[in-house]
Order: structure tokens, then C-alpha cells, then sequence
């Protein structure tokens, strides 16, 4: 008799049968040895220990030299996490959040990345690099079962910021992205990042902003339900998910997750790099109260960045960057500006800048007091 572990495994497989399959001929080809491994006994090895967003791992801005081997180690995790305080959500995630770590490395440099899917895991999972070139982005190489390691090694030629992601074949793909499984590479040109002139700016900090779509399904009396893994949840989910309906669009993971408490900070001065990942749709960040002083839209750092934005547009799939140095004291809202997702279903962040108040840029001439509408409205007529 399967256990009911063994039953689900089945039926996930099942459901995505002929697209694992055609992704495993697709892995079993591209491995099949066609020229003698690269000699890179010569490059320096580095190993960053990744952080949990919105931090990032310790980095330089500019490169202090050649190119080097950068080497990471991401653990798969499945497991329940909370999205709102009413809904709970069988989550798939790299090295346990969501979104996963953001990576960091210079133009030139090599990224090698040590996988693991634990054997505690239910999925077969892999990872698509929009960075790398080859390979399906790295997922033809990478396809594990629970229970096995991979290692993984690209160059990193173009820079920019970009997606990363699940892909294990057919309709794995999307339902494993919006069960959390996605993040974002940043790979810096050597010589750091340059202004619309062409003149090189630095940054004071980064933050890294993962916005995810949920879809989690409702009983009958429309309270969300919850699983028992991540198995049982993928019919319900599925049903879901085909409406394009999201429930929750959320920051890192959870409503609230950079508010309250938890909101981000500043200091009035300092130069603010904000990174955006959105792997499935279209989004519009909105900083209120401030501005793009320098906006990669497009995520790529070697076309001159936009000035002055408002809002600006990222595409499903793809990561974007913005550059604004804070002003003003104050709380600031950065949001997804359709404002459905960001006030109803969760698309939004805090900043808490600390410092002193420029009147020159804003003043409250006059504060809230009574008048007389009366009075304005019997004047007003003819």
C-alpha cells in the first residue's frame, strides 16, 4: 500500500508527466560532454554566506580585481509560511524564504552554485538563472530529485539585475514560482554603477524587494485553507491559479512583512539602491513621497539610467533597480501603484527615514483648522 507521501509524489508527478519528461531528455543531453572542461585553477574562489531578503550578503561595489569564482549554497525548502493573518500558504522556497537570497557578483565573475533538495522535500525542483546563458538558464542541469545535490557553475556576462526562478517542466513551473520560488541575481559591472553621464555612484545600502502573487484557495465559507503539505495543496491551487485572480500580492512574502515593525530604514543623505523582483507579472513601483533619482528599468545596468521618475515598470519575469537619495524625514510608502494590490492585497513597504526637516522642500503653511462653510457657500452665490 503507497503511503500517502508516496501518493502525492505521484500525483504531482502525474500532473506534470509529459513536460518532466521531456525535461529530463533535455538534462541528459545537455550533460553529454561536448568540449574539455574549462580551466579556471587560476581564478580566485570566494564564498558568500547568502542573507534573508530584504538584506543582502556583504559585497563590493567596485571590483578589486579580476575576475573570481563566487561560490554559494542554497538549500530548497517546502514549507507552510504565513502570508496575512488569516491565510497560511504550502510554500516551496529557496534557502527558506521568499523571495530566495539575492546573489551578488561582478561582470565577468563566475557564479558557482551548490543546490541542495533536501530528501525531507516532496518535488523535484530546479533553478533557472535569466543571468546565465545556456542550458534552459541552468534548469536542464539542475533538475534534483529530494534527497540529491547539484552544482551548477556560469559566467556572468551581462550586467544587470535579474530573475531567477524554479522551472521543473509543464505546469510545475508556474505553480512552483508563485509558491514562492523565485529571487534575484545582481551582477555589477566592474567598475560599480554610473549615472546618465557616464559618472560612477555609489549606493549607501541595498534593499531587496520580492513581490510575489499568492493563490490560495477558500472553502465553502470562504475562509482560505490550509494543507497538510505541498502535495495536497496543488489541485485547489491550480483551480485558483487558472482564474488569474490573484489573492495576495505581497512584499517578501507576507502582508506587513516590511511595515510596522518591520519597516525598512534610512537616514536623511543616504543613497538607497531598491532592487524589485516580480517573476510572474507585470508591476509598477511607487516610492511616495520621493522619487527615481536613477531608474535601470529594464534592470541592466550598462544603459543609462532613467532620471526623476515617479513610477516606473517592471515586467513579469524581471528585476528592475532604483538609485534615490532621501531628503526628507518622514514615513514613506513604497508601493505597487495599482493601488487595489498594494492597499487590499498587501504590495507594500516602509521606509523610516531619520533627520532633519527641510522646509524649503515642504512646509505646512497653514495647519487644519475650522472655517465657515456657511458663511463661503451664502458668498459664493449669485
Amino acid at each position: 500500500m503507497l503511503s500517502r507521501r508516496a501518493a502525492l509524489m505521484i500525483g504531482a508527478g502525474l500532473a506534470a508527466a509529459p513536460a518532466l519528461v521531456r525535461n529530463a531528455q533535455a538534462q541528459e543531453e545537455a550533460i553529454v560532454p561536448v568540449a574539455a572542461p574549462s580551466d579556471l585553477s587560476g581564478l580566485t574562489r570566494i564564498k558568500r554566506e547568502l542573507v534573508a531578503p530584504p538584506q543582502v550578503h556583504e559585497h563590493e561595489q567596485v571590483a578589486p580585481g579580476g575576475p573570481r569564482i563566487v561560490e554559494f549554497e542554497m538549500r530548497i525548502q517546502e514549507k507552510e509560511i504565513q502570508v496575512a493573518d488569516d491565510a497560511w500558504l504550502q510554500a516551496m522556497t529557496f534557502n527558506g524564504s521568499v523571495p530566495g537570497p539575492m546573489m551578488i557578483v561582478h561582470e565577468g565573475d563566475y557564479v558557482e552554485l551548490t543546490l541542495k533538495n533536501p530528501p525531507t522535500n516532496m518535488m523535484q525542483h530546479n533553478i533557472d538563472f535569466h543571468a546565465a546563458t545556456g542550458g534552459l538558464g541552468g534548469g536542464a542541469l539542475t533538475l534534483i530529485n529530494p534527497g540529491e545535490m547539484t552544482v551548477l557553475r556560469f559566467k556572468a556576462t551581462r550586467a544587470g539585475v535579474f530573475t531567477y526562478h524554479c522551472a521543473p517542466g509543464g505546469p510545475m513551473i508556474p505553480w512552483h514560482v508563485v509558491s514562492g520560488m523565485s529571487g534575484t541575481i545582481m551582477v555589477l559591472p566592474r567598475e560599480g554603477l554610473k549615472d546618465q553621464f557616464g559618472k560612477s555612484v555609489a549606493y549607501d545600502k541595498v534593499v531587496y524587494i520580492g513581490e510575489t502573487d499568492f493563490y490560495i484557495p477558500k472553502d465553502e465559507t470562504g475562509a482560505y485553507k490550509r494543507f497538510a503539505d505541498v502535495g495536497e495543496s496543488y489541485p485547489d491551487t491550480l483551480e485558483v491559479m487558472n482564474r488569474l485572480i490573484p489573492s495576495h500580492v505581497v512584499f517578501n512574502g507576507r502582508v506587513g512583512a516590511l511595515t510596522g515593525d518591520n519597516a525598512l530604514t534610512a537616514r536623511v543623505g543616504e543613497r538607497v539602491l531598491f532592487v524589485h523582483n516580480q517573476a510572474n507579472r507585470d508591476t509598477r513601483p511607487h516610492l511616495i513621497g520621493g522619487h527615481g533619482d536613477l531608474v535601470w528599468e529594464h534592470g541592466k545596468f550598462h544603459n543609462p539610467p532613467a532620471v526623476d521618475q515617479e513610477t516606473w515598470f517592471i515586467r513579469g519575469g524581471s528585476s528592475g533597480a532604483a538609485l534615490y537619495r532621501f531628503l526628507q524625514p518622514g514615513l514613506y510608502a513604497y508601493v505597487n501603484h495599482n493601488l487595489i494590490e498594494a492597499v487590499n492585497l498587501g504590495a507594500t513597504a516602509h521606509v523610516k527615514v531619520e533627520g532633519d526637516w527641510n522646509n524649503d522642500l515642504m512646509e505646512q503653511v497653514t495647519a487644519p483648522t475650522p472655517y465657515d462653510a456657511d458663511l463661503e457657500l451664502r458668498t459664493a452665490l449669485p
